[in-house]
């Protein structure tokens, strides 16, 4: 690293002077070279564009090499989609050069296998909408009947990710990112720091399960700090977390190798041990509590938007949820839908990969449930597992989402390669640790304006698809537009394999049949499965 290679690189230097004076004049050669070597590295040292480069002087150039050695099909290779949690390399390809604002486009036609099982696309029209005839910067206003402070989102935000799992630079950068491009940043439930209120961009406040921010010496939840803190101006919404994609039902965990003196303070607990939140909730027991203490939240606030983010387990009890909002008339301003392939945080194998229903299933269910009860004119939807394209937004969309949130694209956009070292405190491009000798290869000037390419890219591809399909608004996506090949002779829109219901036929009784025994097991005075 930077100051191995300053002492390595001097002594090499040194014994060559020395051995071309004392020795023989040949060595001077070898002290030229070294001397070339040696300029190289500073050189990466102090470029602020390529923190691989500004971490490993001279070493961090043969990632760079390699890149340009591969084959350029390789670069495009495909993985699949529900596989694994890597984002395929269409997309991080795309990512990068959208953040550095380089050339997007590639030559011969498509990357994917069109024909392969599960390859989806989105209908276009004869008759496409001009984008100059569109709106190109479409968000979203979040905040029903009870809010006071409805918040004006975009459409694409920053997905939660916690100053402790990420370094001061990179949720920095994010920050000023959100602030250039008009979007808003999700602090993860780690609280709020400094590195997430010094560019002034928006923050969406996480509040989890340990109630880091906002808890007393035990840990409970301290409704005087929350209203403290959940005051202040750039704080535009709070998104309570019930579970999340990486590990459904287990609480987050940071590392005591990432565990600071700096971070503990913010979090208020013990710096330097590994600090692992709670499975669940103390401030509430039952879904009837639940929506009371959104309630609370949103009083305490000052009548910010407040909602909740969970991926869907047991279907009957997020039936229970709206069972409960609808016995007490208390709707949450928004609900976020995380996918069991979602999630940047460490987590136990197994619940990253067999935990929680994929975003998609989810959105289905959610919209249609909300749509029965017609209480979804109450709520908005956002859409947070893995995201990062136009499409992905498209896709969300027509499923029933009014925004998305992303993480691991905008980790991409400020510089993440995916060495899937997220949780050693190794992270080799200095976002996902603490330790300095990696972060300082993160330049956050550069990096935020790369943040806030990457989302008006996107946005602006997003709203090509919409007019190519000939569509002049967010809200005319339905799931008729998106097709998906479910064998090699047949394909579905997904209007056919999640079929919609109708606004308030739920109200009646007439319960489909495959949401039946999730509705006779919803109770709304206790978690779990109702059994009779």
């Amino acid at each position: 690293m930077r100051k191995e290679f300053v002492v390595f690189s001097s002594l090499l230097l040194i014994a060559a002077l020395a051995l071309s004076i004392f020795l023989n004049k040949n060595w001077s050669v070898f002290f030229f070279i070294i001397l070339v070597f040696t300029i190289m590295g500073y050189q990466d040292m102090y470029q602020k564009k390529h923190a691989i480069r500004r971490i490993y002087p001279l070493f961090g150039r043969l990632r760079y090499v390699l890149e340009e050695l591969r084959p350029k099909m390789y670069q495009y290779f495909i993985e699949s989609d529900t596989d694994g949690k890597p984002i395929n390399r269409v997309d991080r390809s795309t990512i990068y050069q959208r953040a550095k604002k380089e050339l997007e486009t590639i030559p011969f036609g498509t990357q994917l296998d069109v024909y392969a099982e599960g390859y989806e696309w989105m209908c276009h029209s004869a008759a496409p909408k001009s984008f100059e005839t569109l709106n190109q910067n479409p968000r979203v206003v979040i905040g029903n009947k009870d809010c006071k402070q409805p918040y004006s989102a975009s459409i694409l935000n920053v997905s939660a990710m916690s100053f402790g799992s990420l370094s001061a630079q990179a949720v920095e950068a994010m920050n000023g990112g959100a602030k250039l491009g008009g979007f808003a940043q999700n602090t993860g439930e780690g609280g709020i720091s400094s590195y997430h209120t010094k560019h002034g961009g928006d923050l969406i406040w996480q509040i989890g399960t340990g109630y880091f921010g906002c808890r007393d010496e035990q840990g409970n939840f301290n409704p005087i700090l929350f209203a403290e803190k959940s005051q202040q101006t750039n704080v535009k919404m709070i998104e309570l977390k019930i579970s999340q994609g990486a590990k459904p039902g287990h609480g987050g965990i940071l590392p005591a190798s990432k565990n600071t003196e700096e971070i503990a303070s913010i979090r208020h607990v013990t710096p330097h041990t590994k600090i692992a939140s709670p499975p669940f909730h103390s401030a509430f027991n039952t879904p009837i509590e639940m929506m009371q203490f959104i309630q609370k939240l949103r009083e305490l606030s000052g009548g910010k938007p407040v909602g909740f983010k969970l991926c869907i387990g047991h279907k009957a009890e997020f039936i229970s949820i709206c069972k409960a909002m609808i016995h007490l008339d208390i709707y949450p301003d928004f609900i976020t839908i995380d996918g069991g392939e979602g999630g940047t945080g460490a987590a136990p194998q197994e619940f990253s990969n067999y935990l929680g229903a994929p975003m998609i299933d989810s959105l289905a269910f959610v919209h249609n449930i909300l749509n029965g009860l017609d209480i979804r004119k109450h709520i908005k939807i956002i859409a947070a597992g893995k995201i990062s394209s136009a499409f992905h937004i498209a896709r969300a969309m027509a499923l029933g989402a009014d925004s998305c949130n992303s993480a691991r694209a905008m980790m991409m956009a400020i510089g993440c390669i995916q060495a899937l070292l997220c949780n050693t405190n190794r992270c080799p491009t200095g976002i996902a640790t603490q330790d300095p000798k990696l972060t300082i290869g993160i330049d956050v000037a550069d990096k935020k304006n790369r943040m806030a390419n990457y989302h008006e890219g996107t946005i602006k591809n997003f709203v090509e698809l919409l007019g190519a399909s000939g569509l002049d608004d967010i809200k005319n996506i339905t799931r008729s537009h998106i097709y998906r090949r479910v064998s090699l002779n047949q394909m579905q829109t997904y209007e056919e394999i999640f079929p919609s219901i109708v606004v308030g036929s739920m109200l009646n009784g007439n319960i489909p049949e495959k949401y039946q025994w999730d509705f006779a097991h919803a109770n709304m005075n206790a978690w779990g499965i109702a059994i009779a």
